[in-house]
């Protein structure tokens, strides 16, 4: 079944709120900030793109975020801003479910657990640290903030926790155990994130400060953290949707299966700059296939798919193709769309793929 559009919450290192995004989208404006990496040879300064979530605090006073880790603000920030948008902030809960997808987890929380484990053993470590170091902590705090009191879930199946976790939003609303579904991907950048970087890639491969993702034979890969959340519900014939409508979600691999789109979609695809995940879209977007690509605006991270919902959405409802924000690639065989195009009622599908071929699609389009 078609799911609706009701309300998105973004939050990344271009700011927050879906205005934030689409003034990013339309100035191409995707300068990361700089982190701070200890390695044998000394500190590194490299870019990522961080999420501020001082914006919180006007829904929830700081008594009440206390004790929340950086995790779990970033999927609440991004929950309420996606019920604002909805004009839903207030009402009962009772029939919503709640769906949170993530790659890397609460990474933060989790290692500062460890770190108070194997500095005061067992009995000493962090009971904080360890309430909010589990995948589902960010979940839950979400559920009890916002009394949402129907299902939840914390979907982990890394680059491809968003699809999934779009497949069980759509048979909850399908079966009819809620009326609404309040689904996000959401992950952040943590310093044990930042040194593996640092030892896969190297200062060379990821001091870039401009990603390119469409050269694939390049490792230009940019961490990034943060969240985009969506207010789903049912798609009756007819019914209108401030930002269009989720047809066909759909999960492959490479080889197993082919990717099933029609002539007129147009391909938002997810590549982030690495060069394992890289090589297999030109093998799997059909010829002539037209794409485009808006990673650079908020860098690499698992749930990258919810950011491209979130663009495409927003593109149904302006009627408007953004412009792509990346420098132009030697890639001739993908019909790469360069500046900003009407947006005509063609099809739009996020594709991203993982580094051994596995793929999710996401199609979006403005009827129900």
């Amino acid at each position: 079944m078609k799911l609706a559009i009701q309300g998105i919450g973004v939050v990344g290192g271009f700011g927050n709120g879906i205005e934030a995004l689409e003034t990013a989208l339309i100035n191409k404006k995707y300068q990361p900030q700089s982190v701070s990496i200890k390695t044998a040879q000394g500190p590194r300064e490299l870019p990522a793109f961080l999420a501020d979530t001082s914006k919180l605090e006007d829904f929830l006073n700081k008594k009440a975020l206390r004790r929340v880790d950086h995790f779990s603000r970033i999927a609440l920030l991004g929950s309420f801003l996606a019920l604002q948008d909805a004009e839903q902030l207030e009402g009962d809960r009772q029939k919503m479910g709640l769906v949170v997808a993530t790659g890397y987890g609460a990474c933060r929380t989790t290692f500062s657990f460890l770190d108070s484990f194997y500095d005061s053993g067992d009995q000493f470590s962090s009971p904080i640290h360890f309430s909010n170091s589990v995948h589902n902590a960010a979940g839950g705090n979400i559920s009890m903030v916002l009394g949402i009191t129907g299902p939840g879930l914390t979907v982990s199946q890394f680059e491809m926790s968003v699809p999934s976790a779009l497949l069980t939003a759509g048979i909850w609303l399908e079966q009819g155990r809620v009326d609404s579904v309040l689904l996000g991907g959401v992950d952040e950048y943590s310093e044990v994130l930042g040194y593996c970087w640092h030892r896969f890639f190297g200062d060379s491969e990821w001091g870039v400060q401009d990603m390119n993702p469409m050269a694939f034979n390049l490792q230009n890969a940019i961490p990034g953290e943060g969240s985009a959340f969506f207010l789903l519900t049912r798609a009756e014939e007819g019914s209108q949707a401030r930002y269009g409508f989720i047809g066909d979600t759909d999960m492959g691999r490479y080889g197993r299966g082919k990717l099933e789109c029609s002539e007129e979609t147009l391909f938002f695809i997810g590549a982030d700059g690495h060069k394992k995940c890289g090589s297999f879209y030109k093998r799997l977007l059909p010829e002539q296939a037209l794409t485009t690509c808006y990673t650079p605006l908020y860098g690499s991270l698992p749930v990258g798919p919810a950011f491209d919902l979130a663009i495409a959405a927003l593109s149904i409802k302006n009627k408007k193709i953004f412009p792509s924000p990346f420098l132009p690639s030697e890639n001739p065989a993908l019909g790469i769309l360069r500046g900003e195009t009407d947006f005509k009622g063609e099809k739009i599908c996020c594709l991203k793929v993982g580094g051994e071929g596995e793929w999710g699609k996401i199609l979006l389009d403005s009827f129900s």
